[in-house]
C-alpha cells in the first residue's frame, strides 16, 4: 500500500472554501489559522486569503465576539466570566471583549440567572443542605457566573 500525497491546492481554490467557511458560521482569526493549516498552505499565501477574508468582511472579529457572547448566554446560558475566557482562549482584543459583553441586557442576564439558579438547586437530589448548596454554587460558577452573584443566592435558596 502506497500512501496518498496530499494534494495541492492554488490560492485561489483556498480562498473559496474560506469563504464558504466563514459565510457558513462566524469564525475568529483562531479557528481561520487552524483550517489554513490544514491545507498545508505557504506563509505568504495564508496572508493573502486572511486579508481578503478581512477586506471582504467574511472574517469581522467583533462581529464574531458580539455573537458568541449573545449565543452562549441565550443558548447555553453561560455567565460573563466564562463568556469571557473563552473569548480569551481564543486570542480576542479586549475591546472586542468588552463590546461583545454590552450584547447582554443586564435585566435578561439577571433573570436568566435566577431561573438557571432556582431550576438547578430543585433538579440537584441531595438530602443534605450543605452538599446541595455546595453542588449549586460549583454549577454556577463552572458556568461562569459571578462569585458574588452564585453565593448569595446560595444562602437565599438554602434558608
Amino acid at each position: 500500500m502506497y500512501q496518498k500525497r496530499p494534494q495541492s491546492i492554488t490560492v485561489t481554490e483556498a480562498i473559496k472554501k474560506m469563504e464558504h467557511y466563514c459565510a457558513y458560521q462566524e469564525r475568529c482569526h483562531k479557528d481561520i489559522s487552524n483550517k489554513l493549516n490544514t491545507m498545508r498552505l505557504i506563509p505568504e499565501a495564508k496572508e493573502k486569503i486572511i486579508l481578503h477574508l478581512l477586506e471582504h468582511n467574511f472574517l469581522n472579529e467583533e462581529r464574531y465576539a458580539k455573537s458568541f457572547a449573545r449565543g452562549k448566554f441565550r443558548i447555553k446560558k453561560w455567565g460573563k466570566q466564562r463568556i469571557v475566557r473563552e473569548l480569551k482562549f481564543r486570542q480576542i482584543s479586549e475591546y472586542c471583549i468588552k463590546t461583545a459583553l454590552k450584547e447582554i441586557p443586564k435585566d435578561e442576564y439577571l433573570k436568566t440567572f435566577h431561573e438557571l439558579a432556582e431550576k438547578k438547586f430543585d433538579a440537584i437530589i441531595e438530602k443534605d443542605i450543605q452538599k446541595k448548596r455546595k453542588k449549586l454554587i460549583d454549577y454556577l460558577l463552572y458556568r461562569g457566573w459571578e462569585n458574588q452573584l452564585v453565593f448569595e443566592k446560595a444562602r437565599d435558596l438554602s434558608e
